[in-house]
């Protein structure tokens, strides 16, 4: 379809996310994103949370 948008959608952020944190994304493709910038707050946010968490369980697991 010539002209037609790209959706920006909740999985390509959270897909643009996890490939930021581990650093596997090309330049290409940061400058090609359509991301929404709220969905890109709540997937690095929840990203976070997640990493934190996973941290903590180690630590806990390790000490304890």
């Amino acid at each position: 379809m010539a002209g037609a948008m790209h959706e920006r959608s909740f999985a390509d952020t959270v897909k643009a996310v996890l490939a930021g944190a581990v650093g596997i994304r090309r330049r290409a493709e940061h400058e090609r994103a359509r991301l929404d910038p709220v969905h890109l707050v709540v997937a690095a946010v929840l990203f976070v949370l997640l990493f934190v968490g996973t941290l903590v369980a180690i630590v806990r697991l390790v000490a304890g």
